[in-house]
């Protein structure tokens, strides 16, 4: 299994790790402690050092709740980093974290090498035709509602019943535009109570059935801390037991606060293989 970034073959064979850089002064774990430009650079550097093939780079937060900004903002936090990152490190394979078709568009001429995308393409109806024409690996995740209203939508007759038809349909969708690399999101914490994050989880291989790589994230979400009455800071060690299970259930890209202790997992796990 292969994606295609910018000319770049990437063999998923062997799960990947994404590294997240929040630009954002609001999101749930590191909001504001990148948003400077060298301290974005530092992090960043220190996440390919750790082992990160990919970085995701963000500049609206979509924690529950949070606050909406404009375009021109988010265009405004995310350009002039995306710029210095590919300066810094010219191999860098950075996905940009939006859903503004607009936006994506902007930073994948800038050099961003894919698009992630929380909506799937239901917050901006132009971000389909975008995507085909940019010719870059599409993440496209699973919610409900938006960031702002997502809480008032975890209700499922069966939540893996209903995030496979949703993948269904968008893959679909996906395909009739010309998108070649699909990869899904199954969207823990969005749209879902803990207890169906877990019911979700237990049954990620199903899917499988879509036969396009999966990306997890479960970095130091609610669905951890709140199980074991903790906090997002004290949330590591359980992010690493459930990113285990994700490898074993098959999912090829863990995206990670912590690249480092996400890239030993695949390391300990390879050798059950």
């Amino acid at each position: 299994m292969q994606i295609n970034c910018k000319g770049n073959l990437i063999d998923l064979s062997t799960p990947k790790v994404m590294g997240v850089l929040n630009l954002t002064p609001d999101s749930f774990y590191d909001g504001g402690k990148y948003k400077d430009l060298p301290k974005a650079l530092k992090q960043a550097e220190k996440m390919l050092n750790d082992g990160a093939t990919f970085i995701d780079l963000g500049a609206y937060s979509s924690r529950p709740g949070a606050d909406h900004i404009s375009e021109t903002e988010e265009k405004k936090r995310l350009i002039p980093v995306l710029n210095e990152l590919i300066k810094a490190f010219p191999e860098i394979l950075i996905s940009v974290d939006t859903f503004r078709a607009n936006v994506a568009k902007l930073a994948v001429e800038a050099g961003a090498s894919m698009v992630n995308d929380i909506s799937a393409g239901n917050l901006d109806q132009d971000m389909f035709s975008t995507l085909a024409k940019l010719q870059v690996p599409y993440i496209m995740m699973h919610m409900k509602g938006t960031p702002q209203t997502m809480k008032q939508h975890a209700k499922y007759s069966d939540v893996v019943e209903e995030v496979n038809f949703y993948f269904s349909e968008k893959i679909s969708q996906a395909r009739a535009h010309g998108i070649n690399d699909c990869i899904i999101d199954p969207g823990f914490g969005f749209a879902k109570n803990v207890e169906q994050n877990y019911v979700l989880l237990q049954h990620l291989e199903a899917l499988q059935f879509h036969k396009v790589p999966v990306l997890v994230g479960l970095s130091r979400k609610s669905l951890i801390y709140k199980l074991l009455e903790t906090t997002p800071q004290q949330a590591l060690n359980g992010t690493s037991v459930l990113n285990t299970i994700a490898i074993q259930k098959k999912a090829k890209i863990l995206r990670v606060h912590d690249v480092k202790e996400a890239t030993e997992v695949i390391q300990l796990l390879a050798q059950f293989n």
